[in-house]
């Protein structure tokens, strides 16, 4: 009789202390940061393989997360190399750990490089259609306007008179002074220019005639 109760105390002792140790949370807490800088990562994910149940870590980089003690705790975070954290079946009930990932590497599946001449049409195009930044008015002092005169200024120089028979000396000093041989002469060379002019003038006209003649007989 005593045998049996000393079966029954062991069956009880295996079915209900052990699943309860086995049942118990392991609490893991700790930082998440860069291998390189040591800066700590926010959005980082911690996530129980067995559960698929996780967090993000803080500002910080800190995080809290309850598991078994043979769970197995996965850290990620973009651009990082994922790393996993056994927890072993450890008999603790809290870890503090701290978990510093690797830069990981990009890696391109396929590049195609495609070489081919730019159309210059549309360079053109864009960049008579780009808009030309305004150049900078920049504003002087205004100043007054200038004072119109009271009366009417003539600053032409006044004309030589024309030597006529009733003005005998103009006359003689016209035709033997030094400054009527020079008009005299002046008018000559504008007289010739003129007429060398329309010369130019009735022969441009001319060339629109079948015989380069025009009007002339």
């Amino acid at each position: 009789m005593r045998l049996r109760w000393l079966v029954a105390g062991l069956l009880w002792w295996l079915g209900v202390v052990h699943p309860a140790q086995a049942q118990q949370q392991v609490r893991v807490s700790g930082t998440v940061s860069a291998a390189d800088t040591r800066l700590p990562l926010q959005g980082a994910t911690v996530a129980v393989q067995r559960s698929r149940t996780g967090v993000v870590t803080t500002v910080t980089g800190s995080f809290a997360v309850a598991a078994l003690p043979t769970d197995t705790v996965l850290f990620r975070a973009l651009g990082y190399k994922s790393q996993r954290f056994p927890l072993g079946g450890t008999g603790l009930s809290q870890l503090i750990v701290r978990i510093r990932l690797v830069r990981d590497s990009v890696r391109l599946d396929e590049v195609q490089v495609v070489s081919d001449r730019a159309d210059r049409a549309l360079i053109n195009r864009a960049l008579r259609n780009m808009k030309k930044p305004a150049p900078a008015v920049v504003k002087g002092p205004k100043r007054p306007p200038k004072p119109k005169p009271l009366f009417a200024v003539d600053s032409a120089a006044p004309k030589a008179p024309v030597p006529t028979i009733q003005s005998p000396v103009s006359l003689i000093y016209d035709q033997f002074s030094r400054e009527g041989k020079q008009r005299r002469k002046m008018e000559e060379i504008e007289a010739a220019q003129r007429a060398e002019k329309a010369r130019k003038a009735k022969l441009q006209y001319n060339k629109a005639f079948k015989d380069n003649r025009g009007y002339e007989p």
